[in-house]
């Protein structure tokens, strides 16, 4: 005989249930029921409520933000045909930067309108939060001091957005690197450098920007000719250089002003030093820089004004050759009483005379 046949033997037969009993049951049941209805109902409500109410509140936030930031960029439109707007208005870059700026505070008013209504649904349970809230806390300052880098490059990226501090395509100078923006994170800024290195530079780590593309750029020469040459000369030369230069392609566009002459920033008794300055596109200094060296070194060559530094100026005279130039100096050596002589002489034998 098996197991199961002697435990299915040895099972007590279940009673039946009575009429009474199953109608007693039921009363229970619809007794509770109709005492609990009404507060399933108001908490169903309650959480309704609050559901529809946040949905409606992040779609409300959302659609102002949207609206913002539609604005800010019609207003940077309406100025980039101005003089103004071309040099400090970039449309497309306000773009983007208005859109990563939207897309922050958006995904930040959508945690805090969520995150709020669910809390306020847990509490419409009779969910005690104080234990959890505690243990957010406790939680949210452990993640703060082991994130807090983190967390210092995410703030420092939002107020770089913020501010334009720069964009994709400025050459910007970081301190611990230089180069060219290649992608701007709210944690890392990707700089390439001259060389072609790409540079990952966390937003925390900049302490300081230059950037390089804003606005316009100064391209700076100097020439640096004999104290001798006529300065009002020197000046006239220049001058025709730059205007010359002001008229070519592509050059009247990277040109924002003519070529100035601000004088002398070096007087010395072999030489003298002249500054020449121009207002430049950004990002196109250092080929208006070697354009305008060029068209200068060229003008002063047809004006005859010698730079410092070229061919020097062959004598009237020659002198004459110097006999002794091949002769080598006399040696110690070649007198016979000179210490070094007397020093080397060998000394006579004083045993010769013996048997």
């Amino acid at each position: 005989m098996s197991w199961s046949v002697l435990a299915a033997a040895t099972e007590p037969e279940p009673l039946p249930v009575t009429l009474d009993e199953a109608a007693e049951k039921a009363t229970n049941a619809a007794s509770w029921v109709e005492e609990n209805w009404s507060t399933w109902l108001n908490t169903g409500l309650r959480i309704l409520l609050i559901v529809i109410v946040a949905l409606l509140l992040r779609w409300a936030v959302r659609r102002a933000l949207t609206k913002l930031i539609e604005r800010m960029n019609r207003s940077a439109q309406a100025v980039e045909g101005t003089a103004l707007g071309g040099l400090l208005v970039n449309a497309e870059r306000r773009r983007q930067r208005s859109e990563a700026i939207g897309s922050v505070l958006r995904s930040v008013a959508s945690f805090l309108i969520l995150g709020t209504a669910g809390l306020m649904v847990l509490g419409a349970f009779d969910i005690d939060l104080a234990p959890l809230l505690a243990s957010a806390g406790v939680a949210g300052v452990a993640i703060g001091f082991g994130a807090r880098n983190l967390v210092t490059d995410f703030l420092s990226g939002v107020f770089m957005i913020l501010e334009d501090q720069y964009g994709v395509g400025d050459s910007v100078d970081a301190g611990v690197a230089s180069g060219e923006v290649v992608e701007v994170g709210l944690r890392v800024t990707k700089l390439r450098g001259v060389d072609g290195e790409v540079w990952y530079v966390r937003n925390g780590e900049i302490k300081r920007i230059g950037n390089l593309s804003q606005g316009w750029a100064t391209a700076a020469v100097d020439v640096t000719v004999r104290p001798t040459e006529d300065l009002d000369k020197v000046r006239s030369v220049i001058t025709a250089a730059g205007e010359a230069m002001a008229k070519d392609e592509p050059w009247n566009e990277r040109l924002w002003g003519p070529v100035e002459v601000l004088g002398l920033t070096e007087v010395l008794l072999d030489q003298m030093t002249v500054r020449v300055s121009v207002k430049t596109m950004p990002g196109k200094k250092l080929g208006v820089e070697r354009e305008l060296r060029w068209r200068i070194k060229r003008g002063l060559d047809e004006a005859g004004i010698r730079i410092v530094g070229g061919l020097p100026a062959q004598a009237s005279e020659e002198k004459p050759a110097d006999p002794t130039a091949g002769m080598a100096a006399p040696s110690a050596f070649s007198s016979t009483v000179s210490p070094q002589s007397v020093a080397t002489t060998p000394l006579p034998r004083t045993d010769l005379g013996k048997p």
